[in-house]
């Protein structure tokens, strides 16, 4: 896999529409620019390396198909794929668990990445400087909350039983700290 990509305005969305036209070189751009975020994620939700490649490929293939939905004027491309790793992510860990507790997957092949084994670098830079800043401005609850939903996959109701708090208060904590968030990062009304 390439090392991240730099940010560059607008690359990102002219990948995308040419993407969306047939393009299989922007494919292969935004992969190279976006896969090995999109990996680190996947690896915390789903725990294994291959589960996680795959699941990573499944993306760039509904991307693929998918192209031309992508709204520029709700959020970036990277939040787009990274919403879509996230989501599918926590479908198919349900998905996987119940075919392996019904014996029709096997545990998967390699051992599981080791708890707080560091993961590849989801990304380099400054984006990745201006969201752990961000991050790091949460309150605590709300950063716990953040970190155990995009990190370890966890639903509303999982971060309520871990945490031993109402449901209705692990969504308001998420929603205050989501608006936090999009402060935080929001450049000139648009996310990078």
């Amino acid at each position: 896999m390439s090392p991240p990509v730099a940010p560059e305005p607008g690359r990102d969305e002219s990948l995308m529409a040419a993407a969306a036209v047939g393009d299989e070189s922007a494919l292969a751009d935004l992969y190279d620019r976006h896969a090995g975020a999109m990996l680190g994620v996947a690896l915390r939700i789903l725990k294994l390396r291959q589960d996680a490649e795959d699941h990573v490929h499944d993306v760039f293939v509904e991307a693929w198909q998918k192209a031309a939905d992508f709204d520029m004027g709700r959020g970036s491309v990277r939040s787009w794929l990274m919403v879509r790793v996230r989501s599918r992510g926590v479908d198919r860990l349900s998905s996987l668990s119940a075919a392996r507790r019904r014996g029709l997957l096997g545990d998967g092949e390699g051992a599981p990445e080791a708890e707080g084994a560091p993961v590849a670098p989801v990304w380099d830079g400054p984006d990745r400087a201006r969201a752990r800043k961000a991050l790091d401005g949460l309150p605590d609850a709300q950063r716990a909350l953040v970190e155990l939903a995009y990190f370890e996959g966890m639903t509303c109701s999982e971060m309520a039983a871990h945490c031993e708090i109402p449901i209705g208060t692990v969504k308001s904590r998420l929603a205050a700290a989501m608006d936090k968030l999009r402060d935080a990062l929001a450049v000139g009304g648009r996310f990078e």
